[in-house]
């Protein structure tokens, strides 16, 4: 997963105070100024979703516009997974 992070230039992990995640800690990807993939951890697992904030500081501090789950427990060997990111990202 470390891969994933870095070659799509997710932030580190931080913990969401916001209560949106339940506390978990996430890493975020910018889509645009107001739009992010983010990365739940989630025990041993990954979720991927795709949010909306008013502002990037927003994240992980306050609940999102927007929150849509795109991939529960991501494996990054499963293309399917994997094309999650990349229709975002590419």
């Amino acid at each position: 997963m470390e891969n994933i992070f870095k070659y799509y230039e997710f932030s580190n992990f931080i913990k969401d105070t916001s209560g949106t995640f339940s506390g978990n800690e996430i890493s975020f990807s910018e889509l645009n100024e107001t739009h992010f993939l983010i990365f739940e951890k989630f025990n041993k697992t990954y979720n991927l979703y795709v949010s909306k904030y008013r502002h990037k500081k927003d994240i992980a501090v306050k609940s999102p516009e927007i929150l849509e789950l795109l991939v529960e427990d991501y494996n990054k060997s499963l293309p399917k997974h994997r094309m999650a990111i990349k229709q975002y990202l590419n």
